[in-house]
């Protein structure tokens, strides 16, 4: 695989579409929304162009694809942002003109379900940003995680190296976004314990692939935007669960099958994303989900053992479905260096 290109970065006072490739919760929830709009127009000095399903619940796979082509052939737009995630965004690929947004390439931010449109675009050669949805980090009650927030502004305005940082604290629990009350002040937060680090005695460097775990066993089940295994050759590899928290069984399942088609051995290095731990459906307490964490973690490394025993990983890092969120390039690099336990990424 080529090395990717590097679309140009937008500027303050640029134009900047928001879209909902996957589900147009904005309509459903539209205080964490207008907060995120709010945030890219005063704080980020950006203009924002909506598209006809951004706010449109139940539109069609093929509606949805019209608007991320029509964002990415629009030549006064500078970047496209996702406004939220969801679970159907592989059924939109079909109907995206892939000659059309090669031909115009732009910075792409999304993450969860968005990692359908982070791998297309990095199939053609596009770095793409896993991270920065508009209802989730720029709508987060109260204001941004200033980690968050130095990532998603370097992510976006600049290029170049980008050392990422372990947070202090971090949040798990989340509060209803149909209640205004939840945005009267920041969402509490708990201490956090770092980085852990497996077979770290080593410095590992390449282009940056993965996502969302979940998501990416549909591509690989659909057999779409993931190329024969030889191709991630030297990659470092980031993956993630959501708040639909997969089982340690299920996530191992997963990885065993990535390791049965060769996948998992073409990466010396794995960036694993503190795990959410936490929904509506399991409010579990804080023990339950330190417990959930360590569970998930021994089965990411039973899997490494079988399949990549010599790979490096690093887990409990700030990105996907965690807050802090820190912003992983699709393709960009990624420098992971074992022994001064520092990580860092080219945007």
């Amino acid at each position: 695989m080529n090395v990717a290109l590097h679309p140009p970065k937008p500027r303050p006072g640029d134009l900047v579409a928001v879209i909902s490739p996957s589900s147009g919760l904005p309509g459903l929830f539209p205080l964490p929304y207008e907060l995120g709009l709010s945030r890219l127009r005063n704080d980020f000095g950006l203009r924002v162009a909506e598209y006809p399903t951004t706010r449109t619940m139940g539109a069609t796979p093929r509606q949805r694809a019209a608007d991320v082509n029509a964002a990415f052939a629009d030549p006064a737009v500078k970047a496209v942002v996702s406004s939220i995630g969801g679970e159907d965004q592989i059924t939109v690929l079909p109907y995206l003109d892939r000659e059309l947004i090669r031909a115009c390439p732009k910075p792409f931010f999304g993450y969860s379900d968005c990692t359908n449109l982070l791998l297309f675009l990095r199939n053609l050669g596009i770095v793409a940003y896993h991270g920065g949805t508009v209802m989730a980090e720029l709508g987060r009650p109260g204001a941004l995680h200033p980690l968050t927030e130095r990532s998603l502004r370097a992510a976006l305005f600049t290029s170049g190296e980008y050392e990422l940082s372990p947070s202090d604290d971090y949040r798990d629990v989340d509060r209803p976004w149909d209640d205004p009350r939840t945005f009267d002040g920041e969402p509490g937060t708990e201490p956090a314990e770092g980085w852990f680090w497996h077979q770290g005695d080593r410095t590992v460097e390449g282009p940056g692939w993965g996502g969302n775990l979940e998501v990416l066993s549909w591509l690989l089940m659909a057999g779409r935007e993931v190329l024969p295994a030889e191709e991630y050759r030297g990659h470092v590899l980031f993956l993630e669960t959501s708040e639909d928290m997969p089982s340690d069984r299920e996530v191992y399942w997963i990885l065993r099958s990535m390791g049965e088609r060769g996948l998992l051995r073409q990466f010396p290095a794995l960036l694993m994303g503190r795990a959410k731990s936490w929904s509506f459906e399991q409010p579990l307490g804080s023990p339950e989900r330190a417990g959930y964490r360590e569970r998930q973690r021994a089965a990411v490394l039973r899997a490494l053992r079988e399949y990549a025993p010599d790979a490096m990983a690093v887990f409990d890092v700030e990105l996907g479905h965690t807050d802090p969120q820190q912003v992983i390039p699709v393709g960009g690099r990624i420098r992971v260096d074992g022994p001064a336990r520092r990580i860092s990424v080219t945007y």
